[in-house]
């Protein structure tokens, strides 16, 4: 079963930038990964999950209007990785954020992003 670990949250003040990263382990072997639609996830205290970012096999990428502009997913298929380059953060942005496939599998610890001053 194919399993995410995410990395890269942390604390950082509103208009500053983390990059995330989430491994995929447990991948069949011929590297399938490259054929998974991959995406960001987020739940902030209190809400539902919701879909920030996605990145599509061919590495066409779509986000969540709250992000866009801000938010730059990508992947690297030799290494079973996603990332989520996030600049000019803001409060809001404060949520655990998990990778996954879309449509979701099994989910992963995720990593908090704190946007505070």
């Amino acid at each position: 079963q194919v399993q995410f670990v995410e990395s890269g949250g942390g604390l950082v003040q509103p208009g500053g930038s983390l990059r995330l990263s989430c491994v995929a382990s447990g991948v069949a072997s011929g590297n399938i990964f490259i054929l998974f639609c991959m995406a960001w996830y987020r739940q902030a205290p209190g809400k539902e999950r919701e879909l920030v970012a996605r990145v599509g096999a061919t590495g066409s990428t779509n986000y969540a209007d709250s992000v866009k502009g801000r938010f730059s997913i990508s992947r690297d298929n030799t290494k079973n990785t996603v990332f989520l380059q996030m600049n000019s953060l803001k409060p809001e942005d404060t949520a655990v954020y998990y990778c996954n496939r879309v449509p979701p599998s099994s989910w992963g610890q995720g990593t908090l992003v704190t946007v505070s001053s």
